[in-house]
């Protein structure tokens, strides 16, 4: 089935990205997943070429585009290439971190900050997670106490991804203890702020380019200035941009689907067993004819959510639904993909095992699959 969801110019965008990550991350990118982290550099050269936080208007930098199909164009075309690691880092400061500052920033947050989120110079990360607080962010317990002329925080988050490279971190704290959910606030710490140390760059099983670190804050004091919105809303802010959080990720988690089961066919066409290509058995035409029917059809239903989020009228329930769906199917499907590679498989120089690695943290982040069942239930009066 013909998609209809891109136009010309989304996909000369992405022939450009393309041919970005060709010059700037193809050559460099084993070495980078060896090393556990990409190059501050590389994130520079990408807001240079105009690839990050497009949506910030021309005023302060950016190209003033808000169609978020450019936001998936740069999945289709990073994620597709497998460069999981260093796309992720720029998808997550345009989708995931970028909202906060558009919609909460005064007029002198977006002058000081925005011409350097869209440049480059300013990475972005999101600190929620906490050692004793995931997806219950009424669990948070970052302190930051009020004083003279803004706030000392003291906590730790961990499993921040961008946590290293990031220069701008959107930490939530708890401003006020005894509130659960209206106690919650979002304060800009930046790199360099005394007190404000990154811990490790954890060791993950999959994603070893994106840099997902440990932080801790001691006694950092944050100026009144560097406050996002309103204190006490940061609990509205967060779940206001979880639907587009979860989108991004249901986008990454079928794009990576489709290009397994691409690579896939690519190799059981070419791989001969008992005189005949692996393809040619019933077993390998069944699964792959069953993989590809199940990717179209969850293709079909998240560009009419992405349009929706055009629209400004994708729910919080739909959104979960794409993200519990894609990411589910993207498991079954680079486990699937991998059992027809048989013992290549499992050898991390064939692209299918560096996707089984790098597939499993989807069904975790951004709201376990688990989270988002519960939020699809309660809607139905459950």
């Amino acid at each position: 089935m013909d998609r209809t969801l891109y136009s010309s110019e989304h996909r000369d965008f992405g022939d450009s990205f393309r041919a970005f990550l060709t010059r700037h991350a193809v050559p460099h990118y084993e070495r980078w997943e060896r090393d556990g982290i990409v190059p501050r550099e590389f994130f520079t050269e990408a807001g240079r070429d105009g690839f990050l936080a497009f949506e910030v208007e021309e005023a302060h930098g950016g190209a003033g585009v808000s169609d978020f199909r450019f936001n998936a164009m740069l999945h289709e075309v990073g994620f597709g290439m497998d460069l999981t690691g260093a796309v992720g880092g720029i998808t997550l400061h345009n989708d995931i971190c970028l909202p906060y500052f558009t919609s909460y920033c005064n007029e002198e947050q977006r002058e000081r900050w925005l011409p350097g989120i869209a440049n480059g110079d300013h990475l972005t990360s999101v600190a929620m997670t906490e050692p004793g607080a995931g997806s219950d962010l009424a669990g948070i317990a970052t302190r930051a106490v009020r004083t003279e002329g803004g706030w000392i925080v003291n906590g730790a988050k961990t499993f921040i991804t961008n946590g290293i490279n990031s220069d701008l971190v959107i930490a939530v704290v708890r401003t006020d203890p005894d509130d659960r959910h209206g106690g919650l606030s979002l304060l800009v710490i930046e790199r360099g702020m005394e007190g404000f140390e990154r811990g490790r760059n954890l060791e993950k099983v999959g994603l070893h380019s994106a840099d997902t670190a440990e932080m801790f804050f001691q006694d950092v004091f944050v100026p009144e200035e560097n406050l996002l919105g309103e204190e006490g809303m940061g609990f509205r802010y967060l779940t206001s941009n979880l639907p587009q959080e979860r989108l991004s990720v249901a986008i990454s988690g079928i794009v990576m689907a489709r290009t397994a089961l691409e690579h896939t066919l690519d190799y059981v066409k070419s791989r001969n067993a008992f005189g005949r290509s692996v393809g040619s058995f019933q077993n390998s035409r069944f699964v792959l004819a069953e993989l590809a029917t199940e990717v179209e059809i969850a293709t079909v239903f998240l560009d009419r959510c992405i349009l929706a989020h055009n629209e400004r009228a994708l729910t919080a329930v739909d959104a979960a639904m794409a993200k519990w769906w894609c990411t589910d199917l993207q498991g079954r499907v680079v486990d699937r993909c991998l059992q027809l590679h048989g013992g290549y498989g499992y050898m991390l120089e064939y692209p299918i095992a560096r996707s089984f690695v790098d597939s499993r943290v989807s069904r975790i982040y951004a709201g376990t699959n688990e989270i988002m069942k519960e939020i699809i239930g309660r809607s139905l009066g459950l």
